[in-house]
């Protein structure tokens, strides 16, 4: 929080007590904001079911303890958003920028077995000589294929000259131009582990996600390129090392050549854990070096609590984290993998409403697509599609009633074009629903279905008011994560799954693989985990939505007076 100190102009962050937040809010003094399917053989198929099957399906199901999800808190509709620090920065200081960024680069130091092992590194075994023709002309001996340890890129590019500027990120009042560098991924010259003495594990965790498949694969395929032999899966997520019965399964690049073809998890998939201590206990005995965690902003807290145990006790163990959720609300990434593909099916299922609206009289389709906290997938859908007339997410406030509601509004696209499609995320407009207070097994609350809500609501008003409408309801919710990755998808899931193969030889751990400002990057796990990263409606891409719907503001006369 920024604080004006008076007369002097003296502008001060007080000291954060909690893990800096990249999306913390910042208030700005009263001036500065006056304005408010599969190609494989059959046999190949049936091999891989088998072997699957072989190991996934032996056990009976438990209860088990889960951990508990963070609190998000709700955006302001325009808002000037800060990069936090843990110091104590006056902007008056000319030093600022330097306390910054030493603060900056503390924070995104990636952790490392080295940390608390004095090791020493041992020339890498990956590379890729052996599959490169040479010349004649060429040195042997020189390969310019591997990373420095010093590589940096750019977390921001742009450089905004007002906090009022749409979508600004800002420091301090005067948006001054702050470099904020984050380590680059890829291989190192040296690493830290044998890999004849190295056993690999991959777990997934959470919800399907299209491009799982894909990560394992790489994984298996970058580990056999180092020389790792003793790879294994741990069967539905992290309930694999604890429950009795559930085996971990031998991996190998015949198993898994082409599991990449099929939507889902070779591995499968689970909620929820057991205590942290339990799950390294198991990671102890059985002899693991480098665990990679697939899964989303739960998964990544429990990869940090894993990874923190595993330096608590001491313990010579890699834990790399790849982000996965198609709702792509992970903090600071460009996006996570799976959002492209859900995204394109999502399209699909809006081609779908806007011909069933279309072709009735007074049609309207509605849609109702995944966002658990976030409505990326829904504003993205939205524009590429080009089809709908109104779309929701959590992020904006909205009312269904009244003169500015939502209903009124569909009135009007009847009597204007004589039907309409209507795109929704799940959690939106749950301040119009009555809670359950009930939640799943990862501790996320249980939403509303604010998609029947309104099939209900717009059947009934236009009944009320005598004008005949014929609502299409689609609600695409599993077919858009259990599908296959896409060209996209299965590119990103290539280079992260490789990457986390590299940072684990590197030694890093506590570390996850994603993709920021173009650019493929190491992040700790601390970093992305203190919040969801949410829709910023002043950003220009929400603007983009707006312009591409026609839609008006829907707020309720209560958030018009506040």
């Amino acid at each position: 929080m920024v604080k004006w100190m008076g007369a002097k102009g003296k502008w001060v962050k007080p000291l954060l007590e909690d893990t800096a937040l990249n999306s913390l809010k910042y208030l700005l003094m009263a001036a500065a904001l006056k304005t408010s399917g599969s190609f494989c053989s059959t046999q190949q198929q049936q091999f891989l079911q088998s072997t699957r099957d072989l190991f996934l399906h032996a056990s009976s199901h438990s209860n088990f303890k889960h951990c508990k999800s963070k609190k998000i808190i709700k955006p302001a509709p325009l808002r000037v958003r800060a990069t936090s620090s843990k110091v104590e920065l006056d902007f008056s200081d000319p030093s600022w920028k330097q306390k910054f960024q030493e603060d900056w680069e503390r924070r995104f130091n990636l952790p490392s077995i080295t940390d608390i092992y004095d090791l020493k590194p041992r020339p890498t075994t990956f590379s890729l000589k052996k599959n490169r023709t040479l010349t004649g002309d060429e040195n042997v001996d020189l390969w310019n294929g591997y990373v420095n340890n010093d590589d940096r890129a750019l977390l921001k590019v742009i450089r905004y000259s007002s906090p009022t500027s749409a979508g600004a990120e800002c420091i301090d009042p005067d948006c001054s131009w702050v470099e904020q560098w984050v380590h680059r991924a890829g291989p190192r010259k040296e690493i830290y582990y044998e890999p004849a003495e190295v056993k690999a594990a991959i777990v997934t965790c959470g919800g399907l996600c299209p491009g799982l498949n894909d990560v394992i694969r790489q994984i298996v395929f970058t580990l056999e390129t180092y020389g790792v032999k003793n790879i294994v899966g741990i069967p539905f997520g992290y309930r694999g090392f604890f429950e009795k019965g559930l085996k971990e399964m031998p991996l190998s690049r015949g198993l898994v050549e082409n599991i990449n073809l099929n939507g889902g998890s070779f591995l499968g998939v689970s909620r929820g854990g057991a205590k942290t201590s339990e799950i390294v206990d198991s990671i102890q005995a059985r002899r693991i070096d480098m665990l990679f965690v697939l899964g989303g902003n739960g998964t990544h807290a429990g990869a940090n609590a894993i990874h923190e145990e595993c330096r608590k006790r001491k313990l010579k163990v890699s834990v790399v984290a790849v982000p996965k959720t198609i709702d792509n609300d992970i903090l600071l990434m460009d996006k996570t993998f799976g959002f492209d593909t859900a995204v394109e099916e999502a399209q699909r299922a809006i081609n779908s409403a806007y011909i069933e609206a279309r072709s009735a009289y007074h049609g309207i389709g509605l849609v109702k697509l995944m966002g658990r906290s976030s409505g990326f997938i829904a504003m993205h859908a939205s524009l590429s599609s080009g089809q709908v007339d109104v779309c929701l997410i959590p992020e904006v406030p909205f009312t269904l009633d009244g003169e500015f509601g939502v209903l009124r509004h569909l009135e009007h696209l009847l009597n204007s074009k004589g039907f309409c499609v209507v795109c929704v995320a799940e959690a939106a407009g749950q301040d119009l629903l009555q809670k359950s207070g009930a939640t799943d097994a990862s501790g996320n609350v249980i939403l509303s279905d604010i998609g029947v809500h309104m099939q209900q609501k717009i059947k009934m008003h236009f009944k009320d008011i005598g004008v005949p409408a014929d609502v299409k309801y689609i609600d695409p919710t599993y077919m858009v994560r259990a599908c296959r990755a896409n060209a996209s998808d299965a590119i990103l899931c290539t280079v992260l799954g490789q990457n986390a193969v590299h940072g684990a030889f590197a030694g890093f751990s506590g570390i996850t693989s994603c993709i920021c400002n173009t650019h493929y990057v190491y992040l700790p796990i601390t970093e992305v985990i203190t919040a969801s990263k949410r829709v910023n409606p002043n950003s220009r891409m929400w603007h983009r939505c707006l312009t591409s719907t026609g839609q008006p503001d829907f707020h309720s006369p209560a958030i018009v007076t506040a």
